[in-house]
């Protein structure tokens, strides 16, 4: 498995905790995922990492984008925005290339043009005011 296959496992996970309210550890006890076990290490720690850090990294997605509410971003947008943002923030052993990239890979598979713009638009911002621009 890889990192990547871990990053859309992960950004499925805050989409249903985002939009259906499901507890995280109701979500990791399912087991209804075929990851080999370093991957579903990886998607675990993003997924409890997001959910840990949620409040800054949307307060900070907010003024990245100029005072657009979190609410009002599309639901898919917004996970993979956080997801980004925790790996750039929290991740340092996640080179900032890979986590934008990755990043807008998944909004190119889950998300419009315009989202995928979107996404990377406001990581890049976030990579160069952390000076992890590459």
């Amino acid at each position: 498995m890889s990192r990547r296959q871990a990053r859309e496992v992960a950004v499925r996970w805050l989409y249903e905790h985002d939009v259906g309210g499901t507890d995280p550890e109701a979500i990791l006890a399912r087991g209804d995922v075929k990851l080999d076990a370093p991957s579903f290490a990886f998607a675990r720690s993003l997924l409890e990492g997001v959910v840990r850090h949620r409040a800054e990294l949307d307060a900070e997605l907010e003024r990245l984008s100029h005072d657009w509410r979190v609410e009002r971003m599309s639901a898919v947008d917004r996970n993979i925005l956080r997801l980004g943002l925790y790996e750039l923030r929290f991740e340092p052993d996640v080179p900032a290339p890979v986590a934008l990239s990755e990043a807008v890979q998944l909004a190119n598979l889950y998300s419009t043009p315009e989202g995928k713009r979107f996404v990377n638009g406001i990581l890049s911002a976030a990579a160069r005011e952390l000076g992890r621009e590459g």
